[in-house]
């Protein structure tokens, strides 16, 4: 063998030695849930999930999620779903509490892969890799932004939600929650031309979801009822113009408000919420 040659197989051999080793392929079958950050994904062994019981104000939501869900599991037809509104009403909570439900007696049929916003130009790719497991999978787009630092991320979720080169599989659909209230308002009220391309691109987005579920602030009866739904299995009472205290105090009145208020009272007994 050559000098030469032998001193490159020499040099890529010290190479591959200082290289990192490759990290070990993701087990795609083996965790409820996963994290990926557009580079690398993170196994989830246990998906943080509220009972659907325990989401109140929402019940026409719950059942339609539910049953997207149940049908991806099963293989049958499924929609993407946009889940979009007020704040703190529970989307996020119902995505993950759909899922797991599924779960409980469907435990290896689907899981949930949470992606960030900025994550989304490298979707094909990870579209591909899951294709080639035998699961189903619900992508979860949490908290997406429609303004102008947002638009690229919209912009390429409509792509992956039209499809392309490499059409996406049956048993992969997108779910995403937005806080923008107008989101699938048809009304045009905008004046600015940035704000009439931010409506456009909203309503572009929402066309290409099947299932769009809006939620809309409580009312005082469902919120107090939320609270109540919360205090009543710790034993404990509450006086109802305080709990709206609490709420107008944060200018919301959510389910999130009703478990932050219900939180404070079982810290004043000394109880675990």
């Amino acid at each position: 063998m050559p000098p030469t040659q032998q001193a490159l197989e020499r040099i890529a051999a010290a190479l591959e030695r200082l290289a990192p080793p490759a990290p070990p392929p993701t087990d795609w079958l083996g965790a409820p849930a996963y994290v990926w950050d557009g580079i690398a994904v993170r196994a989830v062994p246990a998906l943080e999930a509220l009972p659907l019981d325990a989401l109140h104000g929402i019940d026409a939501q719950k059942v339609a999620l539910r049953d997207l869900c149940d049908r991806l599991a099963r293989g049958a037809a499924a929609h993407d779903a946009l889940l979009w509104g007020a704040r703190g009403m529970g989307k996020s909570a119902l995505v993950r509490a759909c899922v797991a439900d599924v779960q409980r007696t469907q435990p290896q049929a689907l899981a949930l892969v949470q992606i960030a916003p900025d994550a989304l130009s490298g979707f094909p790719a990870l579209v591909a890799e899951l294709d080639r497991h035998p699961r189903a999978f619900l992508l979860f787009i949490d908290d997406l932004g429609f303004d102008a630092d947002g638009r690229a991320a919209v912009l390429a979720l409509r792509s992956l939600l039209d499809g392309g080169a490499v059409p996406r599989p049956p048993r992969i659909r997108v779910a995403v929650t937005a806080n923008r209230r107008a989101i699938v308002e048809r009304e045009d009220t905008s004046t600015a031309i940035h704000e009439r391309d931010e409506r456009d691109d909203a309503l572009a987005l929402a066309d290409r979801f099947g299932l769009t579920l809006g939620f809309h602030p409580a009312d005082r009866e469902t919120y107090l009822a939320i609270v109540a739904s919360y205090t009543a299995p710790l034993g404990l009472a509450f006086d109802a113009e305080e709990a709206m205290a609490f709420a107008i105090a944060r200018g919301n009145r959510s389910g999130r408000t009703a478990r932050q208020f219900a939180t404070e009272l079982a810290g004043r007994a000394g109880l675990p919420l």
